[in-house]
């Protein structure tokens, strides 16, 4: 059956989807963007439904509105500061959606290539004139599946491609999935979706590299073996292997690079959601799952370079970190109340805030809107300074800004403010750690040792708002915290900023 209107629906989709990933890049257009995604996103899952996806109408609508439910309690009770881990968990459904669809493509196979021996040909077989030979009874043919009539007109050749794509598909969906819960399991620290805890320090069993490196090529073995006739235990086999890789691989990585760690599992499942696209020989899934793919790859590599990470390091997971015992920390932290701090920004006429995942926990950021307000109201100049990986995920403390309407303008990325530190009045660091540390620059045996950094310790006074005097997320002591020029403004991030409020003239 020719299915022309599902083809057109999906190119207008696929069209919408690139709109869509190119205005997310600003955020005077992401809002429209969004709108692309949600209309490409319709007209998909419309023509699917119509068109060769068509049948077992009760089961679709089930299950659709069933997604729909789930998806609007998601968006309407999900925190912000949760958000790294509902795209890690999400990642993780799309890696399971390929394996299941690699195991049920292979079924398929199995399934019409035993009708044809049933009724005397052979799946793949090709007539003299150089077409398939259909080679099944017309009723037979009629009853089987869209995806079983696709899979029952395909050459020998034909067939072979689709069970690589098939074990491609499992084998990437299954790393990809193991790979997400654990990134899921190490954002959230604890979680009632888990039933124990994983430690977000890098952590890997004894062999560490060289078991990953023994379970790839015996995955790429058992492709050989699957490919020269073995039953389906050669894609369990390979399953079990990916869904190890994943876990392994994803728990030798840090949490210093967790950020980096999210962009890359997006860029997995792009590529698990291509191969399920090439076994279905759906054009969309293919179209849609390169962009993806892609672009979590560049995102990826972006970020390493914010970093000043290797990406083949942090992909493999685990290379580098620190190499010998780490610079010891003298002095000691010093702590301000919030007269001293308001003070210092009465008499300052240049600011800059540096906004972390503190101030995401604490959802302080319509507080620190207000407190720009009041300065700015005062003629002072005031600026956000961002760093590429500030948060955990990618353009986290940009969302927070824009959604406590902070003025697009006054928000910096980190090349284009660090200079102007040394010429800056008050540096307010909100909930940050890694990204203000110098031991970056100054301790080569840091684990972020060589990473770009925010210099705000170079900026006249350096207020801190931090809830105690632990080291954060990643576990890294920050020599900035000690420094002569620093203060400690202990206490929950929004807590202090709304005692400092009514105290700013």
């Amino acid at each position: 059956m020719d299915f022309g209107f599902t083809i057109a629906a999906y190119a207008v989709a696929a069209v919408l989807f690139i709109l869509s990933l190119g205005g997310l890049s600003g955020q005077e257009s992401a809002k429209r963007a969004v709108w692309y995604g949600i209309a490409g996103m319709a007209i998909a899952v419309l023509a699917t439904i119509i068109g060769p996806g068509q049948g077992l109408w009760p089961l679709s609508v089930l299950l659709i509105a069933g997604g729909a439910a789930v998806g609007y309690q998601l968006a309407t009770k999900v925190q912000m500061t949760q958000m790294p881990e509902l795209v890690a968990i999400m990642h993780s459904m799309v890696g399971l959606a390929a394996v299941f669809v690699g195991f049920n493509a292979d079924i398929m196979i199995n399934f019409v290539s035993d009708l044809y021996a049933q009724n005397g040909g052979v799946l793949g077989a090709v007539a003299d004139d150089g077409l398939t030979a259909v080679g099944l009874p017309k009723d037979v043919h009629a009853g089987l599946s869209a995806f079983g009539q696709l899979i029952a007109k395909k050459t020998g050749v034909e067939i072979s491609i689709l069970r690589v794509e098939l074990v491609l598909g499992i084998w990437i969906g299954a790393v990809t999935f193991t790979g997400s819960v654990v990134a899921y399991a190490k954002l959230a620290g604890s979680s009632s979706l888990l039933p124990f805890e994983i430690d977000t320090g890098a952590k890997q069993f004894p062999g560490g590299h060289m078991l990953n490196a023994g379970a790839a090529a015996a995955s790429l073995l058992l492709l050989f073996v699957y490919m020269g006739g073995a039953g389906s235990w050669a894609l369990v086999l390979l399953t079990l292997l990916g869904l190890f890789i994943g876990y392994h691989l994803i728990m030798g990585i840090g949490g210093a690079d967790m950020p980096v760690v999210v962009s890359m599992l997006n860029s997995y499942s792009g590529w698990a959601a291509a191969a399920i696209g090439f076994s279905l020989g759906n054009d969309l899934l293919i179209v849609v799952g390169a962009l993806v793919g892609s672009s979590g790859a560049i995102l990826s590599y972006i970020m390493c370079k914010a970093m000043n990470r290797s990406f083949v390091s942090v992909i493999l997971g685990g290379f580098g970190g620190a190499t010998g015992e780490q610079m010891a920390v003298e002095g000691e932290q010093v702590a301000i109340d919030a007269d001293g701090v308001a003070t210092a920004l009465n008499e300052a006429d240049s600011v800059i805030i540096i906004p972390g995942y503190g101030m995401a926990v604490a959802q302080a950021q319509t507080a620190v809107a207000e407190l720009v307000r009041k300065l700015r109201a005062q003629g002072k100049e005031v600026r956000f300074a961002i760093h590429p990986v500030a948060g955990r995920l990618p353009g986290h403390m940009n969302v927070l800004l824009a959604e406590a309407k902070v003025p697009y303008d006054i928000v910096m990325e980190m090349d284009e403010v660090n200079d102007d530190f040394p010429e800056t009045d008050v540096a307010i660091v909100i909930g940050s750690n890694d990204i203000v540390n110098p031991a970056a620059q100054d301790d080569p045996n840091s684990p972020i040792a060589g990473m770009p950094v925010l210099e705000c310790w170079k900026a006249k006074q350096v207020f801190v708002s931090k809830r105690g005097q632990g080291t954060g997320y990643s576990g890294i002591e920050n020599p900035l915290f000690f420094k002569d020029n620093t203060r400690m403004f202990y206490g929950d991030a929004k807590a202090s900023l709304d005692s400092l409020l009514p105290k700013i003239d």
